[in-house]
């Protein structure tokens, strides 16, 4: 299957695994991209050391093409930045700040650029300075989201008709009929992440991803929404978390406060259900099994022909 997405990153098929925190490690990026895909490390829970161990062992585990997510609001994002481009890795997906202060050093170095967007007005900013495609993601993701709530159904088409880049559809994709949707909508390519944390493959904790397959359709939660809104499963930290939303306001200094006690390290790395943000997005009601990263991309694509060839014949 061909788009502008899977000949801009030279893969076969347009399923690109999200860079989640503590979960998206060489294991799972090299064995999504061996599978066709584009497998992506996600730096946001690695120091310098650490990713430059992570890009080298993918490196060593497919000669297929990956990339690696990169939160721009992060201190060291100098150093994290060095290392990419001292590995050669070509695609880089920016997330969580201004992709214009450092698309020049990308660009120079000759990668391919995404920016993860919430709105609009994101991702033609986005493409304003040059990056070569956006992920839209909907509010239905797991994770940091954002401040305006737009679920994907909506936001897809309207970035679609707004830029001229690829648009790749991310937010409560896990399964081939959420993939046809996206493509109905008018992206070239879908970005999974609760479906594929919960894989062999996923250095997440063996807890968090039964409670992955366990979870029910109401069974997550969107905290912080008015300073930087996660959604996670319900589970007495966030359900402390919402009740002081509720009945006192929450401050970023609070907000900040309560992150600084590695919430996302204790839920989705270490399996701590009282204490942890077990992070994930509402379509973890679609996964029902922990399986191999290549039998979810094999999976999706055969669900995916199948709904296609369904409603070809309504």
């Amino acid at each position: 299957m061909t788009t502008r997405v899977t000949d801009l990153f030279n893969i076969q098929v347009p399923i690109i695994q999200a860079g989640m925190v503590w979960v998206s490690g060489w294991k799972l990026a090299s064995a999504v991209s061996n599978a066709g895909g584009l497998g992506i490390v996600g730096a946001g829970s690695m120091k310098s050391e650490l990713l430059l161990e992570h890009l080298q062992k993918t490196s060593s585990a497919t000669s297929h093409p990956f990339g690696v997510n990169i939160p721009l609001l992060r201190g060291d994002i100098g150093d994290l930045i060095n290392v990419i481009i001292s590995q050669n890795v070509k695609i880089v997906f920016t997330s969580a700040g201004h992709p214009g202060r450092h698309i020049e050093k990308f660009k120079n170095a000759g990668c391919v650029v995404v920016h993860v967007v919430a709105n609009v007005k994101q991702a033609l900013k986005a493409q304003e300075v040059g990056c070569d495609a956006v992920a839209a993601e909907g509010f239905e993701a797991g994770g940091h989201n954002g401040l305006e709530e737009i679920t994907t159904l909506s936001l897809i088409p309207q970035i679609v008709d707004a830029v001229k880049i690829p648009v790749i559809a991310a937010g409560g994709i896990a399964d081939g009929r959420t993939m046809l949707a996206a493509f109905a909508l008018g992206a070239e390519a879908v970005q999974v992440g609760t479906r594929f944390a919960a894989t062999i493959e996923s250095s997440a904790h063996e807890i968090y991803k039964q409670k992955i397959v366990d979870a029910k359709d109401g069974d997550t939660i969107l905290t912080y929404r008015n300073i930087l809104p996660v959604r996670a499963l319900k589970n007495p930290f966030m359900e402390q978390v919402q009740k002081e939303e509720t009945q006192k306001g929450m401050t970023r200094e609070r907000m900040m406060e309560l992150h600084a006690k590695g919430r996302e390290r204790k839920g989705i790395f270490e399996g701590n259900w009282e204490e942890g943000e077990m992070e994930m997005g509402q379509s973890s009601g679609l996964v029902h099994d922990i399986i191999s990263a290549a039998d979810v991309v094999n999976r999706m694509m055969n669900e995916f022909e199948s709904a296609r060839k369904k409603l070809s014949t309504m």
